[in-house]
C-alpha cells in the first residue's frame, strides 16, 4: 500500500513508549509500512515509510545487506523525495535523525509544499513507488540526494538508514553544533543513537510533536488579537528536539542559522514556516529569509525575553512610575548582545497590538506585540531597527476594528500635518552646568522673576530652534528678562491651537526642528543666563483619530462618562484624573520636561477647566462629586502629586498656575490644609488673572472716566498675599479682535504709547512677577496673528515712526534692570511687609501711590499719574529717615518717547507730615506717566 503524502497541516501522531523489535519480519515490516503515524522524534519530517521499517532491523551482517539491498533499489526507482523541513543529524546520531529527509536546496526553494514517498518491500525487494503531487522543480535535486544514500558506506543497519545533509556544500558530520552531537559508544557497543541503544535516547526525545502553529494560534496571529506570540513562535524545546516557527509574511522561505548548523523550516503557509530540528536545547540562532528578489539575514524577533520588568509593570500599575518615558515608547537599546528597538505600549481594551512602520512597510501583520499580564502594557523587541524610523501601532479594538495610532509616548513625532512616531534617542551634550547648579539658590517667588512670552513658530517665522538660538538669547538677554516662557513645545496637529490642542505630550513639534535641537536653544537661553519656562497642557487633548481618544477602543485617557469627558468650550477631550495610569502618564510628563530638557518652570494652562466638575457646563450636564461639590477631588489630587513629585525630583523648578478663580491654596504647600479643607495644590506661582482683567479695564476708559474704576486699580492689593502672583500680560489679551497692548489706551498716538508705558511701569512695580507677550515691548499696534508674528519692521530706522516703538522698548530693558537691581521690587513680593500705601483713594487724580521694601525696610516710591495733565508740587507722604529721593525711572523721559516732565535733581522731604507719615515731598508728575524714585 502505497502511503498517503504528508499535508502542510497537523500530522497524525506517533504511539508513545512505542517499543522498537529487534530482527522484524518481513510481515512486520508490512505491518508498520501501513501505519501514518510519524515515528518519535522525527514530527517535523515528511519520511518515508521504507526507512521507518528499516529502522527495527537489528545488527548484523544479514540485517545490513538487506538494507543496502533496499537502498539501491529506492535508488533505481523513479519516485521523487519528498522535500524535507530540517536537517538529519550526523551518523552519530543516527537515532534522532534517522527518519528525516533530505534538506531542500537552501538558494532555489520554491513554494512546494508536498511529495510523493516510496515504501519499500521486504528486503531485497525493489522499492514501490507511489503517486502524489509534486514536491518541488527541482528534481535533479532530489535525485541526487537519494543517490548520496545509495553510495553509503557499509555501516551497522541504523546507521545504513541514517540520512547524511550536507549544508552549502558541508559534510553531514557538520550539520550541528558539536554541543549536540551524540557521544560514540564505547568499543563493542552500538553507537549512541542507533536502533540497538534507543534505550539511552533522552526521555524528553521519545516522543516527537509537530512544529506547526497550531490552527487557533494561527488564526490569532494572523488576526492581530493574540496575546503571548512568543510562547508560540521563536524557538522552543519540545519532545524530539527544539520546534522552531517564524511568521514571515510574504517570506519564500526561512532558514534557520546556528553555527554551522544550516536548516531551511517547512512553509506552512500564510508566512507561517516551522521545523523540529534534534537539537538538546535552544542555540544562539539566526534567520536567513528570503523575499522576492532579496534576501535578508536577521535576528529572529520572538527569541527575546520582555524588556520590562516587574518592577517598571508594578509601578505602572500603581501609577507611581515616576520616568514613565523610560519604559513605554520605542527606545533603541542593545537588548540581550543585539541592537534594536524596544517598543512598548499601555492599551488594557486591546484585542491584539502590532507594530507598523516604515522598516515593515507599514503592514504590522508579522510584528505581533505581547501583552505583559495583567498590566495593559504590550512590548516587543524588534532588532536591527534603528534611530530614524517611523512607526505607529496598530490595535485590534474590542469590536475587532482595527486603528492605528501615534505612540503616546513618542519622544519625536514627523512635521504635522504628518502623524507618525519617529525613533529617536538624544546624543546631546549640555553645557549650561553651571546654570543647573545655581537655579535653586533663590526661590522663585523671592527672586527677580520677569518673562518675555514667546510663540516660537512666529517670533521669526521661518527659523529652527537652531536659528532661534544664534538669536533669541541675545534679544531677550538685552531686553533684561530673567525668563522667557515658549508656546509652543508639545507637538500638536493644528498650528492655530498656539500649541493647546496636545497630541505629542512627549515630543517637541518638529515644525522646528529634533528634539536635540530644541535642547540646544534651552542650553543657549541658559548660557546666557535666562531660564525657560514652557506652556505645558495636562487639562485635555483633542479627538484625532490617530491619537489619544478611545485609543484602544474603549475611553481610555478620557473619562468613561461622556458628560465628564468632553470639553464643552473647546471640542476637546478630559483626561481622566483619577485614573492611575492617567495621572501617572502626566506626573512623569511634567518630570520629563524638567529633567530630559532642563526646562526651569511649567505654567500649567487651563486649571480651572480641571478643578470645577461644572466648568461651562449648564445644571444637568455634569455630576457633583462624592460629598456633593462641584470640586474635581481628582483633578485636586493629581496637581497635588504633580506638583510634589515636580519640587522633589528637581530642585529649582517652579510650577505656574493659569487659574482665573479664586481657588483657595493654588500657591500653598500640598500638605497645608486652607478653610476649603483642601490641602494646597502645591504650586509655585499663580497667575493673577483678576489684577489682568481690572488693571487693563481701568487703562481703556478715557481719563476722564477713570476716577469712577479707581478701585479696579487697588482691589488687587486685597488679595495680592492670599497667593504667590504673577502680572500677566500674555498672549490671551491681544489676540481675537481684543486688539495690542497699546491699542487699548485711548487718545491719539502719542496718549497711547503714553499710556502703555505708565501702565508698565505700574506693573513692574506692583507686588508680584511680570510677563509680557511678544511684541508689546515695542508697542506693536496690531493684534498678535500666528500666521506672522510680531511687527519686526516696526524697528526699522527707515521707518518714520521707528523712534516711537524703539522708546517703548527701551523702557522695557530700563523697567528690567533697575527692577533685578532693586530687591524691594522683588524680595518680598509675597509677604504684606514689603508694601505699603502712600495714596490710594486719589481717585480724582488719578494718582497711586506706594512703596516697596526690601527686608532691611529700603524702599522704592512709585507714583503713577493716569491722567494727561501735569501736576505740579504733588505732595506725597514719605518716611523721613530718608534724607532725599532721586528719580530711577520716569516713564516720560524724551529718550521714551515722552514729554520730556522729569524731576532731575534729588527731592529732599520736608518734615511736614502728610498722608499719615511725619515727612512729605513735592513731585512734578509728568503726564500719563509712572515715577520711581529710590533713596538718594
Amino acid at each position: 500500500m502505497t502511503p498517503r503524502p504528508e499535508s502542510s497541516g497537523s500530522r497524525p501522531k506517533g504511539t508513545a513508549g512505542e517499543k522498537i523489535p529487534e530482527q522484524p519480519t518481513a510481515a512486520q515490516q508490512k505491518s508498520a509500512a501501513k501505519k501514518t503515524a510519524v515515528p518519535k522524534q522525527a514530527a517535523a519530517k515528511k519520511t518515508a515509510p521504507a526507512r521507518t521499517t528499516a529502522k527495527k532491523a537489528a545488527a548484523g551482517k544479514t540485517t545490513a545487506a538487506k538494507t543496502v539491498a533496499k537502498k539501491a533499489a529506492a535508488k533505481k526507482a523513479p519516485a521523487k523525495k519528498t522535500p524535507v523541513e530540517q536537517p538529519t543529524a550526523p551518523a552519530e546520531t543516527t537515532a534522532v535523525a534517522k527518519r528525516t529527509a533530505a534538506k531542500k536546496a537552501a538558494v532555489k526553494k520554491t513554494a512546494a509544499k508536498k511529495a510523493t514517498a516510496t515504501k519499500a518491500t521486504a528486503a531485497g525487494s525493489p522499492a514501490k513507488t507511489a503517486a502524489a503531487k509534486k514536491a518541488t522543480t527541482k528534481k535533479a535535486t532530489a535525485k541526487k540526494a537519494t543517490a548520496k544514500q545509495a553510495a553509503a558506506k557499509k555501516a551497522p543497519a541504523a546507521k545504513a538508514l541514517a540520512q547524511k545533509a550536507t549544508v552549502s556544500g558541508a559534510p553531514a558530520e557538520k550539520a550541528l553544533p558539536k554541543k549536540s552531537a551524540v557521544k560514540k559508544a564505547p568499543a563493542g557497543q552500538a553507537p549512541a543513537g542507533t536502533a540497538a541503544s534507543a534505550q539511552v535516547v533522552p526521555p524528553e526525545m521519545e516522543v516527537t510533536v509537530a512544529p506547526a502553529v497550531g490552527s487557533a494560534d494561527r488564526e490569532r496571529l494572523l488576526g492581530g488579537t493574540h496575546h503571548d506570540p512568543h510562547s508560540v513562535l521563536g524557538a522552543h524545546p519540545v519532545p524530539g528536539g527544539v520546534a522552531f516557527r517564524a511568521f514571515r509574511p510574504y517570506a519564500l522561505s526561512v532558514t534557520v542559522v546556528a553555527g554551522e548548523l544550516r536548516a531551511e523550516l517547512h512553509d506552512d503557509g500564510e508566512g507561517f514556516f516551522s521545523g523540529l530540528l534534534p537539537l538538546r536545547e535552544v542555540p544562539e540562532y539566526r534567520l536567513v529569509v528570503e523575499y522576492e528578489g532579496t534576501v535578508l539575514e536577521t535576528e529572529d524577533t520572538y527569541r527575546f525575553l520582555p524588556t520590562l520588568g516587574d518592577l517598571d509593570l508594578h509601578l505602572i500599575g500603581e501609577g507611581r512610575h515616576e520616568e514613565l518615558w523610560t519604559a513605554l515608547g520605542a527606545h533603541p537599546m542593545t537588548h540581550q548582545g543585539v541592537a534594536g528597538t524596544r517598543f512598548a505600549v499601555w492599551a488594557p481594551n486591546a484585542r491584539g497590538v502590532r507594530v507598523a512602520g516604515t522598516f515593515n512597510f507599514w503592514d504590522g501583520t508579522g510584528h505581533v506585540m505581547r501583552s505583559l499580564g495583567s498590566s495593559g502594557v504590550w512590548e516587543l523587541f524588534l532588532p536591527d531597527i534603528g534611530e530614524g524610523e517611523l512607526y505607529k501601532f496598530e490595535i485590534t479594538r474590542p469590536d475587532g476594528s482595527r486603528t492605528l495610532r501615534a505612540d503616546p509616548l513618542a519622544r519625536r513625532t514627523e512635521v504635522p500635518p504628518a502623524t507618525s512616531s519617529i525613533i529617536t534617542s538624544s546624543q546631546y551634550e549640555w553645557g549650561d552646568a553651571q546654570w543647573l547648579a545655581r537655579r535653586a539658590e533663590v526661590p522663585a517667588h523671592e527672586a527677580p522673576f520677569s518673562v518675555y512670552e514667546v510663540h516660537l513658530p512666529s517670533w521669526r517665522p521661518g527659523l529652527t530652534y537652531r536659528q532661534l538660538a544664534e538669536q533669541l538669547p541675545g534679544y531677550v538677554k538685552n531686553l533684561g528678562f530673567t525668563h522667557v516662557e515658549l508656546m509652543p513645545v508639545a507637538e500638536h496637529p493644528f498650528g492655530g491651537s498656539w500649541g493647546y490642542q496636545v497630541t505629542g505630550f512627549y515630543a517637541p513639534t518638529a515644525r522646528l526642528g529634533t528634539p536635540d535641537d530644541f535642547r540646544y536653544l534651552v542650553d543657549k537661553l541658559h548660557q546666557a543666563g535666562i531660564g525657560v519656562l514652557m506652556d505645558w497642557v495636562p487639562a485635555h487633548f483633542p479627538r484625532d483619530a490617530w491619537a489619544l481618544a478611545e485609543f484602544d477602543g474603549r475611553p481610555l485617557y478620557e473619562h468613561e462618562d461622556p458628560l465628564r469627558a468632553a470639553h464643552p468650550d473647546w471640542g476637546t477631550l478630559e483626561f481622566d484624573f483619577g485614573r492611575n495610569e492617567v495621572r501617572n502618564f502626566l506626573v512623569a510628563n511634567a518630570v520629563y520636561w524638567c529633567e530630559e530638557f532642563h526646562i526651569d518652570g511649567l505654567r500649567v494652562d487651563a486649571v480651572a477647566s480641571m478643578l470645577y466638575l461644572d466648568y461651562s457646563r449648564e445644571p444637568g450636564q455634569w455630576t457633583p462629586n462624592e460629598h456633593g461639590g462641584r470640586e474635581n477631588l481628582d483633578a485636586v489630587a493629581f496637581l497635588q502629586e504633580m506638583n510634589a513629585t515636580v519640587y522633589r525630583r528637581v530642585p529649582g523648578v517652579v510650577t505656574v498656575a493659569e487659574e482665573s478663580t479664586a481657588w483657595d491654596g493654588v500657591t500653598r504647600a500640598t500638605h497645608h490644609k486652607g478653610p476649603s479643607g483642601f490641602g494646597g495644590l502645591g504650586f509655585g506661582l499663580k497667575w493673577n488673572m483678576g489684577w489682568m482683567h481690572d488693571s487693563l479695564q481701568y487703562m481703556s476708559h478715557e481719563p476722564v472716566h477713570r476716577k469712577y474704576h479707581h478701585g479696579e486699580m487697588t482691589f488687587s492689593m486685597v488679595y495680592a498675599y492670599s497667593e504667590n502672583y504673577v502680572l500677566p500680560i500674555s498672549h490671551d489679551e491681544v489676540v481675537h479682535g481684543k486688539g495690542s497692548l497699546v491699542s487699548k489706551m485711548p487718545g491719539d498716538w502719542w496718549q497711547q504709547r503714553a499710556g502703555v508705558r505708565s501702565y508698565l511701569g505700574f506693573m513692574w512695580a506692583h507686588p508680584g512677577k511680570q510677563l509680557l507677550f511678544m511684541g508689546q515691548e515695542f508697542a506693536q499696534g496690531a493684534e498678535w496673528s500666528e500666521a506672522h508674528g510680531p511687527d519686526w519692521w516696526l524697528l526699522d530706522p527707515g521707518y518714520g515712526a521707528e523712534p516711537d516703538h524703539r522708546g517703548v522698548r527701551d523702557l522695557v530693558r530700563d523697567l528690567n534692570t533697575v527692577y533685578r537691581a532693586t530687591p524691594a521690587l522683588w524680595r518680598l513680593d509675597t509677604d504684606p511687609a514689603g508694601f505699603e500705601w502712600v495714596v490710594g483713594d486719589a481717585a480724582d487724580d488719578n494718582v497711586l501711590a506706594f512703596l516697596r521694601l526690601d527686608p532691611e525696610g529700603a524702599p522704592v516710591l512709585a507714583v503713577s499719574n493716569f491722567a494727561p495733565v501735569i501736576r505740579q508740587d504733588y505732595r506725597l507722604g514719605v518716611p523721613d529717615d530718608v534724607p532725599a529721593w532721586h528719580e530711577a525711572v520716569n516713564t516720560d523721559a524724551a529718550r521714551y518717547g515722552g514729554s520730556d516732565v522729569t524731576n532731575p535733581d534729588p527731592v529732599k522731604p520736608e518734615p511736614l507730615a502728610w498722608h499719615g507719615r511725619p515727612a512729605s515731598i513735592r513731585l512734578t508728575l509728568p503726564p500719563l506717566a509712572t515715577v520711581w524714585l529710590r533713596p538718594a
